[in-house]
């Protein structure tokens, strides 16, 4: 009874967003005729970013190139902000598997909420960089999601960057695991996070967003973790004397569709929403790829001094960590892990777990 009145409650706030025009929509732009006649019909897309955020930038890009392809007969509606969640993410990715809203894009920590397989590319240096990140996933791990969704009544559609994760601390420049020392750093509240720092010897004080800049100018924090997209928002770079370019986990956004939506669809209008979203996600990955490198330059120019770590450095914090990626392996399994060519034991491979 309590999931039947929720999902009502999301049906009525998705009508009256549809009466006010709430969502951003392309339907003035597209001008253009169509290639191909496509079926007239309006999609609803939630996310949880701000009207900034990377991801609604990247589901706005996609709404612009399916209204464009199809001369305005596909419209996709864009939510951000969780509000056809009522401001809860986690109601918002209900409201998807369930049917009550069309699509979605969401970081795959988020869509765990539906199968913990879904987080296996947060192990901790599953990729070197963005560009490996980006082959890996698009040669084997989107089948892996596609497969792992398809579970769940979604349909995978594309993949793009959130962020490649870095430490800035106060104290001292961190170029080996005994400069983290007892070192208080702010983390997000999940498992890994935690264990991750707590491996090094640091103290990982989890922590909202909103709480950290004042924890660290009275001292209750001393380092945090983050890509460079939320440290410019944050402007850290402010309150934050070092920073370590380590790329320790990667977080991506999952773009998604609910399955009987999306069959329901015509075939040549399941084919385009599948073309331009990776096209949009593309598109996605360049524009934070650049901005990052944007502000990387800006954070040097104003006094942050910036780290990178050589790969021996780096190798001796991996085996410090090596205990908590050996069991987070067990935890995802040998076929997500060869998904994402993460190297497995023989016997973890003989078990096939």
């Amino acid at each position: 009874m309590g999931n039947t009145v929720k999902l009502a409650g999301l049906i009525l706030v998705l009508l009256f967003g549809m009466l006010i025009s709430g969502g951003c929509t392309t339907e003035n732009k597209a001008k253009v005729e169509p290639k191909e006649r496509y079926e007239r019909v309006r999609l609803v897309l939630t996310c949880n970013g701000t009207e900034t955020g990377i991801e609604t930038l990247t589901a706005q890009r996609l709404a612009e190139l399916v209204a464009e392809e199809s001369g305005g007969n596909v419209q996709i509606e864009v939510y951000p902000n969780d509000v056809l969640g009522g401001g809860n993410t986690n109601e918002a990715v209900r409201a998807l598997a369930e049917g009550a809203v069309d699509m979605g894009a969401y970081v795959s920590g988020t869509m765990s909420m539906l199968d913990p397989r879904l987080e296996v590319a947060t192990i901790p240096w599953t990729f070197s960089g963005y560009e490996e990140a980006r082959k890996i996933i698009d040669e084997t791990g989107g089948a892996y999601y596609e497969k792992v969704l398809s579970e769940h009544g979604l349909v995978y559609l594309g993949s793009a960057h959130n962020a490649m994760r870095q430490l800035t601390s106060n104290r001292n420049p961190v170029r080996k695991p005994e400069d983290l020392k007892d070192m208080k750093i702010r983390v997000l509240g999940g498992e890994v996070y935690r264990r991750f720092f707590a491996a090094l010897g640091a103290e990982p004080v989890p922590m909202s967003w909103s709480e950290l800049a004042i924890a660290i100018r009275q001292g209750v924090i001393e380092g945090q973790e983050n890509g460079f997209f939320l440290m410019q928002s944050g402007r850290l770079n402010e309150i934050q004397k070092y920073m370590t370019v380590w790329n320790y986990l990667y977080e991506n956004y999952l773009f998604v569709a609910n399955r009987k939506t999306f069959d329901n669809l015509e075939p040549k209008t399941r084919e385009l929403l599948r073309r331009k979203t990776r096209e949009a996600c593309d598109w996605g990955r360049d524009y934070l790829e650049n901005e990052e490198s944007q502000v990387r330059r800006r954070f040097a120019s104003e006094g942050l001094e910036i780290i990178d770590l050589t790969p021996e450095e780096l190798e001796v914090f991996k085996e410090k960590v090596q205990p908590l990626r050996e069991s987070l392996k067990k935890k995802y399994g040998a076929e997500a892990c060869r998904a994402f060519r993460i190297e497995i034991s023989p016997e973890d491979e003989e078990d096939g777990r």
